[in-house]
């Protein structure tokens, strides 16, 4: 019969039971942000903008001072672009130039 807190199971959220309490490592976010700031020129560049360059920024561990991998940078100097462009675009869509009325 179990009993409730002392089974062979001794702590099920420690470090080597589950995912590492850590996250992903510099050079996963770097790509990921760097993909993401690509993408963001063709689709929802609003969107994954910021995305790219919080992951830009998380794989530079937050700092500017240091090494900084090759990708982190570009994620972030493109998702900073691609989010400037996508600012630009919607307030020149919100315009009364063309629209309906």
């Amino acid at each position: 019969m179990a009993s409730f807190g002392h089974g062979t199971r001794r702590h099920p959220r420690s470090r080597g039971r589950t995912w590492s309490r850590t996250g992903p490592d510099r050079a996963t976010l770097g790509i990921i942000g760097a993909i993401c700031a690509v993408a963001g020129f063709f689709v929802l560049g609003i969107v994954l903008g910021p995305v790219a360059i919080v992951c830009g920024w998380l794989a530079m561990g937050r700092s500017w001072a240091g090494s900084r991998s090759v990708p982190a940078l570009i994620a972030l100097i493109l998702g900073a672009i691609d989010t400037l462009l996508a600012v630009i675009w919607l307030a020149g869509a919100t315009t009364s130039g063309y629209g309906v009325f």
